[in-house]
């Protein structure tokens, strides 16, 4: 539990989903890295998914509010299915993923952000691990329950406001359940060659639909729920302009 390396490496020989319906994911990054730039990053390491093949993700929110996904595979396979309605874009491209040490990790998306990080346990994460570790899995799926863990979680690790249970921008409903948690002390980036600065926490707290970007630096490892995709009811939107030309047509076509 001490080295994340370790843990990710034993989860990476042996990915499982849990069990449940819907969309699920068996996941481990960044839930936020603030910059003093105003900039935001965060990584999503999808270890197994029963939507498509693992694949990894870079979020990138810069200072404008906008929000950037970058991601391995194709759009609706990975997370801009869930957030697509709110993102600027959504590039598909190769990122790379290496680990530097038990606690330090580096991201590239090449020609596009080169990120390294440092992992640190608090006295706030170990407890929080330790408690998570002795939780059922019945209660970890119980939406009363995490909703009663997530603002005792955002007080003790200073993160702000935290939900575990919502709805992601394109209408799915999620539970998150973020099994170990480490904290995000330092790092250093660069996004076309403009150095972010240092890590600091963020003034006006982000949010993509339910799920509130922690202000602090906070790394977990976990799995996260949604419900199955129903074009009925959910939208198939990978960014705001194809949503908002979506839109656009339905109105026209119902005029």
């Amino acid at each position: 539990m001490n080295n994340p390396h370790e843990l990710v490496q034993h989860l990476e020989k042996n990915p499982q989903l849990p069990k449940g319906g819907g969309d699920i994911l068996s996941v481990y990054g960044v839930e936020s890295c603030p910059f003093a730039s105003g900039d935001i990053l965060c990584s999503r390491h999808v270890l197994a998914s029963s939507f498509g093949p693992a694949y990894t993700a870079v979020w990138h929110r810069d200072p404008d509010g906008d929000w950037h996904f970058y991601q391995d595979v194709p759009p609706r396979q990975g997370c801009a299915r869930f957030f697509g309605k709110a993102l600027a874009d959504i590039t598909v491209r190769p990122i790379e993923t290496h680990w530097d040490g038990p606690r330090r990790l580096r991201i590239v998306v090449p020609g596009r952000i080169e990120w390294q990080f440092d992992l640190s346990s608090t006295l706030a994460t170990r407890a929080m691990n330790l408690m998570g570790s002795l939780m059922p899995d019945t209660l970890w799926k119980n939406p009363t329950v995490l909703a009663a863990m997530a603002p005792v979680a955002g007080v003790a690790l200073g993160a702000g406001k935290l939900r575990l249970t919502g709805r992601a921008p394109n209408g799915q409903s999620f539970i998150a359940n973020p099994l170990w948690i480490w904290t995000v002390p330092s790092a250093k980036a660069t996004i076309d060659g403009r150095n972010l600065g240092a890590v600091m926490p963020m003034g006006e707290q982000s949010k993509l639909g339910d799920f509130w970007i922690p202000r602090t630096g906070l790394f977990a490892i976990g799995r996260a729920f949604f419900d199955a995709f129903d074009p009925e009811i959910h939208s198939a939107a990978t960014s705001r302009t194809e949503y908002a030309a979506s839109d656009s047509s339905t109105k026209f076509a119902a005029a």
